[in-house]
């Protein structure tokens, strides 16, 4: 097991976790305050921007076009749903709360995961068992603990 599967792989990734609420509550504070959730959205992804491209920079890359010009169209597109997340969360937090949203986000993860997994898009395939549908299930059961749509948001 390498350094990225170990203990600190496991804890960034619970770290990474653990700030997208607050980046989504950031987001909406700043939507409040400013012009509105998209353009929160907008400057988060800016900031981020710079951010990206000066890591990008202090790692002294080395840069050609040309390979940009093989990659695939469809690869270009995550940007797009990282806009959308961001920018739905960004309205929605202050309708639902972190936890509810958070918990709907890792349920919609979970379900598109095991889906990509079974059918291999983009990499090996891992298809679904027995011990992904009960994980799942309880996923479920967790996230419906959280949001508890049976009661009403005057509760």
């Amino acid at each position: 097991m390498n350094a990225w599967s170990g203990a600190f792989g496991l804890g960034l990734a619970v770290l990474i976790g653990m700030l997208l609420p607050l980046q989504a509550l950031i987001n909406a504070a700043l939507g409040r305050q400013t012009f509105g959730p998209v353009f929160a959205a907008l400057v988060s992804f800016g900031v981020g921007t710079l951010v990206l491209l000066a890591w990008w920079t202090l790692a002294r890359p080395t840069f050609a076009l040309a390979p940009l010009a093989k990659v695939p169209w469809w690869a270009w597109t995550g940007g797009i749903i990282g806009a959308v997340y961001v920018a739905s969360a960004t309205l929605l937090i202050p309708r639902m709360g972190a936890a509810p949203l958070i918990c709907l986000v890792v349920l919609g993860q979970l379900l598109g995961s095991l889906v990509l997994d079974h059918f291999g898009v983009l990499h090996a395939r891992q298809p679904v068992d027995a011990s992904r549908i009960v994980g799942t299930l309880l996923v479920v059961f967790g996230v419906l603990l959280v949001v508890r749509p049976w009661q009403s948001a005057a509760a």
